[in-house]
This record gives C-alpha cells, structure tokens and sequence, in this order.
C-alpha cells in the first residue's frame, strides 16, 4: 500500500508520515512548503506544488498514478479563524477548490480512500458542553464552513462513486512527538506563547469574559503523535465495513487559555504573566470532544494530558533556532 499524504510536510502531516514509514508504508507527499520545509518529511518521496492552483489537478492525477496510491490523507488548507473571517473568498478557493481538485484526481486514478483532516471548528457554539458527532454543524466562521462543506462532498462522492471516506475532528493539536518535528508556524496557542517569550513579551489572552469558569476560552488538547495514530488506525478501518465516517479526536478534557499558559510556566520555569487583548473574531467559548465514537469503532483514544504535551512541545521548542535562554 502507498499513501499519499498531502500537506504532509506540515505540523500534523509531518508526524503521519514519519509513523507511516517507522511501519514501512511508502508513502508520496504533495505539499506547496508554504508553512513547513522539505527535511520534515524524511526519506518519503516530496512533490511540491499548490494543489488548489491552475493546473494542480493534472499534477495531482500523475502523483497518484505514477506511485501506485492506494489511499490520501489529505491536509492541506488554511486554517487561521480570524484571516478566514476577513478573507473568506481566499479560505474556499483554498479549502474547497483543493479539496475538489484532489477528490477528482483520486476518481480519475481509481483511488477510493481518502482521511480528511477536519475540525471541532464544524460544531460551532454547540449548547452543550462535551460535544459529539451527533451534534448538528453550524460553524461560525468561514475556515469551520469549510471543513463542514468539505465532510458533505466526502459523503457525496461515497454516494456517487463508491469513495471510502473518514473525517476527522480535530479538537486543539498541540505537543510534539519527536523533537524536530515540533509545531514550526505560530498559529496555535503554545507556539504563540513561546514565540512571545522568546521575544521577552508577555503571553497575549484574547479576552477573559467569556462564559467559563476564569473567562478564558476552553479547548480539549490533543497530542500531535495520538492524533497522528488515529489517522494510521483511520486507514485500516476503512477495509472493515464501518458504518461510521465522522469521528472526534480529543481527549474529553478541557482546558482554559489561563490553565495552558500556566503550565507552560510550569514546564518552562519562566514568567508567563499574560496581558489581555481583545476577543478574536469566530472564538467560540468552550469545545470538549466526547471521543467515544472512535474507541469505540477503532479501540483508539487519545489519553495524553496537559503537562505531557506542553512538556514535548517546550522540548521541540528548544530543539529549534529559537531556543530560550532559561539562565
């Protein structure tokens, strides 16, 4: 079996890939290298090109089909909340049209078997507090749309031509499993507190009054390394029948922004005193996963806590060029 794992250079792709061949698989990555570089993806063969430009479908269909894929795991896409608020034509051109591109090329090369990287972010502001798959979509931001619209065409092409399809929701990614393959781009909460304080800048909270316990949004952190597994077990399961195609992966915990930057305080041994800023645009309160759904049909739950993932990710951290000096 090959896989093709597009957006495989990138935080999340990096780690499939690099489980992926610890197990043998070959494995093909298209990735345009926007957010990531080409060491990250190992000995894996590396195609680079953007596949929601002019001229990517072609290029897509001759990746599949001059190695041999048998199945994607597909994660390329934009994923900033508040650019896609003030960008959206960009996040659908970007998420949607690639998505379609590479659904049309897997049709085209003969390739039933796509894992989708999705996002809590489809949920929205659920009203109830630990939130599963049986809660009815209704995103509040663009990017969220977009991975919703993304998890309907899935559906519509498993009706049309046969696809085998898994989407997987991601609760808050974070940690890293081995030390060079820690989260490079400043986008998700730990790397931007660590950025800051390698700049002696406090950490930022993006409002604290909202409706929790210490007014600061609320989020189920998910290792990296489980949830890179989830999309191994994810493969194999989609040979067995199931009738099931949307999962959670999350731990059904739920941390506040306060309690994240106080344990990297912890891990870390530096001052993480934050300032107040603001709310984002599209910040939803409070998301926990209920991750039953997904032990249940794979025998897989992510079980890794706070201190574990903020720990490897300060090991990443100071693995890379922007190591801190903690004196």
């Amino acid at each position: 079996m090959t896989v093709c794992v597009i957006g495989g250079a990138g935080y999340i792709g990096a780690h499939v890939v690099r489980l992926l061949r610890e197990q043998g698989t070959p494995v093909v990555v298209i990735d345009d290298l926007s957010n990531s570089t080409a060491e990250r993806v190992g000995d894996a063969t590396l195609v680079q090109f953007d596949i929601a430009a002019d001229g990517a479908l072609g290029r897509i269909t001759e990746v599949l089909k001059n190695h041999d894929v048998d199945a994607v795991i597909h994660f390329a896409a934009k994923k900033q909340v508040g650019e896609s608020v003030a960008e959206p034509l960009f996040y659908y051109q970007q998420n949607i049209g690639g998505l379609v591109n590479v659904l049309t090329a897997m049709q085209a090369a003969g390739v039933d078997k796509m894992i989708f990287s999705s996002s809590a972010a489809t949920y929205g502001e659920p009203d109830v507090a630990v939130v599963s798959e049986d809660v009815v979509g209704n995103p509040i931001n663009p990017y969220g749309r977009t991975k919703l619209i993304g998890e309907w065409i899935l559906a519509d092409c498993a009706r049309a031509w046969g696809l085998k399809w898994v989407a997987l929701r991601y609760f808050n990614v974070a940690g890293s499993g081995w030390e060079d393959l820690g989260d490079s781009v400043v986008m998700n909460l730990i790397p931007m507190v660590l950025d800051r304080l390698a700049k002696n800048e406090a950490p930022r909270i993006f409002g604290d009054d909202y409706d929790t316990p210490d007014g600061t949004c609320i989020r189920d952190y998910v290792h990296v390394r489980d949830l890179a597994q989830a999309h191994i077990e994810s493969i194999a399961a989609l040979d067995t029948g199931m009738t099931e195609h949307i999962f959670n992966v999350g731990t059904g915990q739920g941390s506040s922004v306060k309690e994240v930057i106080e344990a990297i305080g912890r891990v870390t041994g530096l001052d993480t005193t934050a300032v107040v800023e603001g709310h984002r645009a599209g910040d939803p309160p409070k998301l926990i996963a209920n991750a039953d759904r997904l032990e249940r049909t794979m025998g897989f739950r992510s079980t890794a806590g706070l201190d574990e993932i903020v720990e490897s990710a300060w090991k990443a951290w100071q693995a890379g060029p922007r190591r801190i000096d903690v004196g």
